[in-house]
């Protein structure tokens, strides 16, 4: 099951490896696998709350999300992106753009360097209105019940996760923008910029997660009717629109999957110019991590390991309110990788241990 699973994310890294090395010799080899071991590291909590997710498609549907879905991971946000962005920001046509990066790679590191505040702003906003959304919702197991159980209650008022993360990102652009305004620089002058890319991200998040849920809850809603008709309704008509349903419902997942996946590639991204500014040995590198994460994806939801270790959600989403805040600091501030990595590993490794001992207290009390 595991070398099934993984099987793709095996050939991948043989084949990025290989192209590392014919693309800059051995060194490049090195970099790529440093690269890689960023993405992964970074990632793993977008993997538990990616398999939440997947595990109401089917089988299908998941095969999307490893094969058209990789490709859009790959060559979307960790190849295109970074140039789309530079391009934006440096007003350049897009090919202009991609000249820039293999040509004068300095000044591509500085460009997409500049553009990291309203990068942070967007990514930021959409991980924080997820962990806001999850932490306010009364769910049956809880984690930490003296936190959440309050959190809960307060969940009850319209609107309320909405309103902190909006008041978060006021703070964070004005204390910006008045610390680029004492220092002056690159920055100065960009509030504005971070408050419009912020609010581009809570608008993607309602929007990609509104749709989503619409179509999830429609498409229960359809399950629950036929199951309760299941007897007299055998018309070959009915069948047939369930399965529709349930490509619109999936569609929207997918999609919401993919700006989840988004958001969480904007640290990698960003962190591995700490290592290399060659957008080929970037995509190389962090496309061989995203491959990993998601072929770990699917191996959490067809193990069932997110029912059997039922607070590993709870310890992500946290990995993912963490990770938020984080990216709004860093507008700001800069923060070495291996601290956010570090972060979420150690989030995610407590829900594992306490899921664990959870399940031995179950044993014993029966």
């Amino acid at each position: 099951m595991l070398v099934k699973t993984f099987r793709w994310a095996f050939a991948v890294t043989a084949l990025g490896l290989a192209a590392g090395v014919l693309y800059d010799g051995w060194t490049a080899l090195g970099i790529v696998a440093i690269l890689s071991v960023l993405e992964i590291s970074l990632s793993f909590d977008n993997a538990v709350i990616n398999a939440g997710i997947l595990k109401k498609m089917n089988a299908f549907w998941q095969r999307i999300f490893l094969t058209v879905g990789i490709v859009i991971a790959v060559f979307g946000m960790r190849l295109v992106f970074p140039v789309v962005i530079v391009a934006i920001s440096a007003r350049l046509s897009p090919w202009n753009a991609v000249h820039l990066a293999l040509t004068d790679k300095d000044r591509y590191q500085e460009l997409v360097t500049d553009a990291h505040p309203s990068i942070a702003a967007f990514g930021g906003m959409f991980l924080l209105m997820i962990f806001l959304d999850f932490i306010f919702e009364d769910r049956d197991i809880k984690w930490l019940g003296r936190l959440e159980r309050p959190l809960a209650k307060l969940g009850k008022v319209d609107m309320l996760s909405v309103c902190i993360a909006l008041i978060v990102l006021l703070v964070s652009a004005i204390t910006f923008g008045a610390h680029a305004h004492q220092h002056g620089g690159a920055h100065a002058g960009k509030t504005e910029t971070v408050l419009l890319a912020g609010i581009a991200g809570l608008i993607t998040y309602m929007i990609v997660g509104g749709l989503s849920g619409y179509f999830e809850d429609r498409l229960e809603a359809e399950e629950e009717r036929e199951h309760e008709e299941e007897e007299a309704a055998e018309r070959a008509g009915k069948p047939k629109s369930a399965v529709k349903l349930a490509g619109k419902a999936a569609f929207f997942m997918f999609l919401y999957l993919e700006v989840l996946d988004a958001s969480f590639s904007f640290d990698g991204v960003i962190g591995a110019f700490a290592i290399t500014n060659d957008i080929v040995l970037m995509a190389l590198g962090l496309g061989i991590g995203a491959m990993y994460v998601r072929s770990l994806t699917v191996y959490l939801v067809r193990q069932g390991t997110l029912d059997d270790y039922v607070y590993l959600e709870h310890g992500a989403h946290y990995a993912i309110g963490a990770l938020s805040l984080i990216l709004l600091v860093t507008i700001q501030y800069q923060i070495n990788e291996i601290i956010t990595g570090l972060v979420g590993v150690v989030l995610i490794g407590a829900s594992f241990w306490s899921s664990v001992r959870r399940n031995r207290a179950l044993r014993t009390a029966s």
